[in-house]
């Protein structure tokens, strides 16, 4: 059974940079579609970036709220899927969930968890002085 294990969370002041990594384990897995959600206390979980592999129509998909501060990437030598979270706000403090499908996904369909049938046990992230 694959699971998806997120590693990097942690306490962050404003501002600053966090790297959260995302690594399959318990068998063979190479997702077509790797994605981080993420739930701020209180609140729905909620899309964050989405990397559709090179062959299914490479691209990433960014939330507004994290355009031009966030960054996914993949690291396919080590099969590895980051979120690069740069200048953070403390609107970004949430438990950062991974997701991944193996099915292709269409732009539309990248922003909804429904489409994603594994995930990790999360992350948490706090940004505070």
């Amino acid at each position: 059974q694959v699971q998806l294990v997120e590693s990097g969370g942690g306490l962050v002041q404003p501002g600053k940079s966090l790297r959260l990594s995302c690594t399959p384990s318990g068998g063979d897995f190479s997702s077509t579609v790797t994605a981080w959600f993420r739930q701020p206390p209180g609140k729905d979980r909620e899309f964050v970036a989405a990397f559709r592999r090179s062959g299914f129509g490479g691209m990433t998909n960014y939330a507004d709220s994290v355009k031009g501060r966030f960054t996914i990437s993949r690291d396919n030598a080590r099969n590895t899927v980051a979120l690069q979270m740069n200048y953070v706000k403390p609107d970004d403090t949430a438990i950062y969930y991974c997701a991944a499908t193996s099915r292709g996904l269409i732009v539309s369909s990248l922003r909804d968890p429904d489409n994603y049938e594994f995930w990790g046990q999360g992350t948490q992230v706090t940004v505070s002085s």
